[in-house]
């Protein structure tokens, strides 16, 4: 099979194709024929810093060969002999071992049953396959750790991202009041996936447009962001960072002070999730947005649209 791998970490001259073996299903996986990938910020920060590489990926000394990525929508070729969730022939899609060597730049990849969901017939591999770790990273971040529920306001950071599209998407199902921030270019497009509410971070500050959020969802690096992020929600509010740690004392005491739930989260490859995400793609609730989709030889060029940061929804790579 034909695959994808990080030759050393450093810029997307690195990644190179190799004619590598198909592998082998253990008993509890199935094996994958892979029709699309999705791209993620991660994967070039990965791709280009060798201690992130070793920390995500969890290689062992001298393994190889390092192959990226972890978002894949393809069909079952083969399955273990332990699998009772899917059979050959099945279409499935999921973030694989993530965190963990997810191999996922390949014509070919094997993967955990329980990290898998049966793609939904309406979506197509392209649209199933975006909608992996960035859906279950907004997901997780409202769902599992801020327990949205109907009538919280929610501010959503970078909505026009690929975890903010989403996140705008599921606060609308919960029926919550969903606010973002983004460029006035995007403007329209958050409002049409359902905020009620945009905020232009060139010009405004949100903190002085909203200060009684029940959630924020931050996913901005920017140094004091996160304290703004706790300037804007009301007491006993919850605060969901995808990017950054609650390491600084002052910032934890303002947390202590307001009562807020504070929580770095860390993505995870949960297959009862990935069901939650196809029922609402199944339903029309949720939906990829695809900036671009580029063949599977051009992964190194849709690396460097990510790098830009002005990607709009998600980019896909189809095989």
């Amino acid at each position: 099979m034909k695959a994808l791998v990080l030759v050393k970490p450093g810029g997307v001259e690195n990644l190179q194709f190799a004619e590598l073996p198909i592998p082998q299903p253990a008993e509890n996986e199935v094996l994958i024929q892979t029709k699309a990938i999705s791209i993620n910020p991660v994967d070039t920060v990965v791709r280009g810093n060798e201690a992130f590489l070793n920390f995500v990926l969890q290689l062992q000394p001298g393994e190889s060969p390092v192959i990226l990525g972890w978002d894949v929508s393809g069909v079952v070729t083969a399955t273990g002999a332990a699998v009772t969730r899917f059979k050959k022939g099945d279409e499935v899609f999921g973030m694989i071992r993530f965190t963990g060597h997810g191999k996922a730049y390949a014509e070919y990849v094997t993967a955990p049953e329980y990290q898998l969901a049966l793609k939904p017939a309406n979506s197509s591999h392209e649209e199933a396959a975006a909608a992996t770790l960035a859906a279950l990273t907004a997901w997780q971040a409202l769902v599992t750790y801020a327990k949205i529920k109907k009538g919280d306001k929610v501010l959503i950071h970078s909505g026009a991202g690929g975890v903010g599209h989403y996140a705008i998407q599921i606060a609308k199902h919960f029926g919550a009041t969903a606010i973002t921030t983004s460029s006035p270019e995007n403007k329209g497009f958050v409002l049409q996936l359902g905020a009620h509410q945009h905020i232009d971070y060139k010009t405004q500050r949100f903190e002085d447009v909203i200060n009684d959020a029940d959630i924020v969802l931050d996913s901005v690096s920017t140094p004091g962001h996160l304290d703004r992020s706790v300037a804007a929600l009301k007491n006993g509010g919850r605060l969901i960072s995808i990017v950054e740690f609650f390491t600084d004392e002052a910032l934890l005491q303002k947390i202590r002070e307001k009562n807020i739930f504070a929580h770095r989260l860390g993505v995870s490859s949960n297959g009862a999730d990935m069901e939650s995400i196809a029922e609402l793609l199944l339903t029309g609730a949720l939906h990829s947005h695809i900036s671009q989709t580029f063949p599977f030889d051009q992964i190194p060029a849709a690396h460097q649209n990510i790098e830009t940061g002005r990607t709009k929804g998600k980019i896909v790579i189809r095989l």
